[in-house]
């Protein structure tokens, strides 16, 4: 009997042993995140809508532990105000190029500590160090698209939509279907006048306009999201869209094609980022590392359907994906791309007003 007294003596040192050694670790990744309590193991995301495999996040916690509490946004704008507002401490965030320029110069962004982020090595250089985030300070590329024509080859030869001026064609009187997108059309309007993306001249912008107003007999609706199940539906035979809007309807309906017109487009970056607010540090390394493991970022690639600038995820992609140049153009055309840079408060309320005249002076 005295020996089995003993040996269970001997268990019952053994458990509380292990339980001090967990809470021993526990509060020290807390003292190291700055968190405390059951929050340590939370990792705040907060992306736009449908941007990421759910799988991909239930895998992650199963292999860290972390859970990971996921919001969404349907525009950089709306995304901006709560960050700088602050209300949620969020830990990631995806914003666009141009907003990832704004929110780095107003200081809302922290940087990227390149010790903790170790997969880099992994992105096609091509699409690093970026004029909106020079050297990658504070941004990893998450997708990168286009916008472009979308049209629908039972109603449109594709030799009709090879150029934006070809969109003004009394032939598409009221069958073109836009974007609800002050800078892309704008964007189109510009380069169909040889003039940048990123224009800050009166006189221009104003062209451009009024360039507009002359597309309007020939629009059908100006749409948000509702543009992929219309084209998909054939509601209409022609729309401007961006890459990824364009691959889901190609999904839907194989009479769709999507072109980057021949004189140039918007070429456009999400990006993870890290905002002023995060907390979870710890949490937020071993996600980052996580997405950007070639493997995680190609089951992603496959499941949003736009484009990576993972190189090595490229590469373990199928060549039906990473061969359709509609998505994943080749250097030629990528030269004639054109990143948003931000306007400034100033010249952003200039294209949204107007953008907002031609709306509503022309329906």
């Amino acid at each position: 009997m005295k020996k089995i007294l003993s040996a269970l003596f001997a268990i019952v040192l053994v458990i509380a042993a292990l339980f001090a050694a967990q809470h021993y670790l526990i509060a020290k990744e807390n003292a190291a995140t700055g968190t405390s309590g059951s929050s340590a193991k939370v990792l705040n995301i907060y992306n736009w809508g449908d941007y990421i495999d759910p799988s991909l996040i239930t895998k992650f916690t199963k292999e860290t532990g972390y859970q990971v509490n996921y919001e969404t946004f349907d525009s950089n704008e709306a995304m901006y105000t709560k960050v700088k507002q602050g209300g949620t401490a969020y830990d990631i965030i995806v914003p666009s190029d141009y907003m990832v320029e704004k929110m780095r110069r107003e200081n809302l962004l922290l940087p990227i500590d390149e010790k903790k982020f170790t997969a880099l090595k992994y992105y096609d250089k091509r699409f690093l160090n970026k004029s909106f985030d020079p050297g990658n300070k504070y941004s990893i590329p998450y997708f990168w698209g286009t916008l472009g024509i979308i049209y629908n080859d039972k109603f449109v030869r594709k030799s009709e939509v090879q150029h934006w001026d070809q969109l003004w064609s009394s032939r598409f009187r009221s069958k073109i279907l836009l974007v609800d997108s002050a800078r892309d059309d704008f964007a189109f309007s510009l380069i169909s006048m040889g003039k940048s993306v990123n224009d800050k001249n009166s006189a221009t912008v104003q062209a451009a306009k009024a360039k507009l107003d002359a597309l309007m007999p020939n629009v059908k609706a100006i749409l948000d999201d509702e543009i992929v199940m219309y084209m998909a539906q054939e509601e209409a035979p022609v729309g401007v869209t961006w890459s990824g809007e364009a691959a889901e309807m190609i999904a839907e309906n194989k009479h769709l094609h999507y072109v980057i017109p021949k004189e140039g487009s918007n070429i456009w970056f999400d990006n993870l980022a890290i905002p002023k607010t995060a907390k979870h540090f710890k949490a937020i390394y071993k996600f980052l590392n996580f997405m950007s493991e070639p493997k995680n970022a190609a089951q992603n690639a496959e499941y949003v359907e736009y484009a990576t600038p993972n190189k090595a995820a490229r590469k373990l992609l199928p060549k039906a994906i990473t061969g359709d140049k509609q998505f994943y153009p080749d250097d030629q055309t990528i030269k004639n791309l054109y990143v948003y840079s931000d306007l400034g408060p100033k010249w952003t309320q200039i294209y949204n007003d107007l953008f907002l005249e031609f709306k509503m002076t022309n329906h």
